[in-house]
């Protein structure tokens, strides 16, 4: 478990306990998010937004590496860049006809947005990065023509997550 960088004041108890609640939630959560673009091919929003809110508590109340407004531009910037993408991809496949279903779906789009909250810009970048190097080889070592993107994403966060602390 990463415990935070400094000490805080007063209430050490309280607030390491708290800390501790709110990284376990979150593991749950991205397990669950994880589970379900698996076996579904849906993130649901119910395990997205306190996923998101946890990251807006990180950055603001704990000594995090990532200030919230770093987490809101990296939040902005996931969401912009992933939903250009999503779209361009779209009227290619809509000019080819390839696929019956879109790509990227809101789903991803959102789960990248809440990565951007706990990762920031260079963080996101350093996931989206990972996460696309390992879904390809996941899907060139199983002839899918699906991805589950979110696993990869939540994966390459961890360890965006972990370098974080450690790199910063």
């Amino acid at each position: 478990i990463i415990f935070p960088i400094r000490k805080a004041r007063g209430k050490n108890m309280i607030f390491y306990i708290f800390y501790i609640i709110l990284i376990f939630l979150a593991i749950f959560l991205a397990t669950k998010i994880s589970i379900a673009d698996m076996r579904h091919r849906i993130i649901p929003d119910i395990y997205l937004f306190p996923l998101m809110l946890i990251g807006l508590c990180f950055t603001t109340f704990f000594p995090y590496p990532i200030t919230t407004s770093d987490g809101v531009i990296g939040a902005v910037f996931g969401y912009i860049t992933t939903t250009l993408i999503g779209f361009i991809f779209q009227q290619f496949v809509h000019k080819h006809k390839t696929y019956a279903h879109p790509a990227i779906g809101m789903g991803d789009i959102k789960l990248i947005s809440v990565g951007g909250i706990w990762l920031g810009i260079y963080g996101l970048s350093i996931a989206l990065i990972i996460s696309c190097v390992c879904g390809a080889i996941w899907a060139h070592f199983n002839h899918a023509r699906y991805i589950p993107f979110a696993p990869f994403f939540i994966f390459g966060g961890f360890l965006s997550f972990i370098g974080l602390f450690f790199l910063l």
